[in-house]
Order: structure tokens, then sequence, then C-alpha cells
């Protein structure tokens, strides 16, 4: 209310809504096009929902083939009842659940990218970062980099099939802000939807005095498997973005 005074909208509809996130799928599903060009291909899933967690290493063909077969977009068939499960009980009980998205990105040239200022993750980032509900934004290990040491941490270079390629892909595709020709890995962390029907702390402000809410109305338990979608389409924007800029995308695909 500080900053858009009486024209925000308190429904839910407003500049903060996920409704405003339907522009850009669609502009997301043009870039995916434009990237298929030279045979980059993007593709999410829900990796975590609650206290439900897939571990397992995932590849993009599976994780675009199981996340689109169930209604809460696991890649693991056998994960997504208990996730389903895990949503309608935050229901029943009046609340809500958060969860992360995995992302992946192969094909992507080595090189992409722009120096310092607008460097692959940073751009990356910022654009995850402009849809509702994501509370954090990590690459490769993210903060369980922390952790390691540098022998752990560092991608070993191989010569794999006449290839350069690394052992492994601790830095999720980017180094130094550019594309190394690894997947590009990133997990975005959605937070419990903020809409819950139990009664909680607020403030009046007509009064400025102490009282409680509580939202009635239909909201959503879990925003994380409708994020999905945004997840792909706004990381496929800034690849398709980062592509034209870097001149990796032909002229007459643009």
């Amino acid at each position: 209310l500080n900053r858009y005074g009486q024209t925000v909208d308190l429904r839910g509809g407003g500049q903060f809504s996920g409704r405003m996130t339907a522009p850009m799928v669609a502009a997301g599903a043009i870039a995916k096009a434009m990237l298929a060009t030279i045979g980059v291909q993007v593709a999410a899933y829900t990796q975590r929902l609650g206290r439900l967690v897939d571990e397992e290493e995932r590849y993009l063909k599976e994780v675009r083939r199981a996340s689109r077969e169930n209604p809460v977009r696991a890649a693991d068939p056998s994960l997504a009842l208990e996730m389903v499960n895990e949503i309608m009980a935050a229901k029943e009980e009046g609340d809500s659940v958060g969860g992360a998205i995995r992302c992946l990105a192969v094909g992507l040239p080595m090189g992409v990218g722009e120096p310092y200022f607008d460097s692959l993750e940073g751009e990356l980032a910022k654009m995850l970062f402009s849809i509702p509900g994501v509370k954090g934004v990590e690459f490769g290990s993210g903060f369980k980099s922390a952790e390691m040491r540098g022998s752990e941490h560092n991608d070993q270079f191989v010569i794999e099939d006449g290839e350069v390629r690394t052992i492994t892909n601790h830095a999720g595709g980017i180094l130094g802000g550019l594309s190394n020709g690894m997947p590009i890995d990133l997990r975005v962390a959605i937070k419990p939807t903020a809409s819950i029907s139990r009664e909680q702390k607020s403030v009046d402000l007509e009064r400025m005095e102490d009282t409680t809410i509580k939202v009635e109305g239909r909201h959503d338990p879990c925003i994380v498997p409708r994020a999905v979608v945004v997840v792909e389409a706004a990381t496929a924007l800034v690849l398709a973005d980062m592509c034209l800029r870097g001149d990796f995308i032909a002229r007459e695909h643009r």
C-alpha cells in the first residue's frame, strides 16, 4: 500500500499475482523454438515439495516425458502421489506448502553470456526472481559449494567423443558468467502460498492497532506445480536473449 496506494489489487489479481506470468509463458514458447534451431532444449520438474524430495539424478528427456504425466510435474511417478497427498494434507489443515523446481538446459554452446554485469547466472537469476513466490535460486552445487573443498568442487575437464566435457557439473554449466558447454543446471525455491485459511496476526491501518486476519475464498495450497512451466519459460527467454546477443542464433531465425 505504501508503494502503490489504492491501485494495488488486494484480491490477488494485482502485479504480484502469478497471473502476470501468462505472457512470460507465451513468450517462452517462442524462445524455445528459437533455441531449438541451435539444438538447445529446456525442461523443468518439481524436485521438492515440502518434506518430499527427489534426490535422483535426472536427464532432460526423462524429465520432459515424466513431468507431464502427473499433476504435480514430478519426474518420479512413485513420488508424485506422495506429493499430491502432501498438498491435500496442507489444504485440510488450512495451510500451504512450498517446494523447489529444478530446470535443465542442454545443448547450449560454450561462451554464452556477457562480461561482468550481464553474466549468464546474473541474467537468469534476475528473470527467475521476477516470478512471484520465488525466494531462492542456485546453480550446480549452489550453497553446498560452501562446505566443499576446491578439489571436490572443481569440474575436471576430459575429452569425450572428441568433445571437451567435465566429469562433474558442480558449476551448473556456467563458469565466470559464461556457459561452459555442460548442461545448465539450476534450482528455484518457491515459498508456501501466503494466502491461507488459518487465522494469523495482522494490523488495522485505519485504527493503527493489532488485529487478526483469516483469508476466505479459494486459494491454492501449493503453487509449485504451476510454476514449473513458468521456470522453463523464464530460463528459455534468457538463454534465447543471450544467444541472440552473442550471435549464436542465425539471423534468419530471429
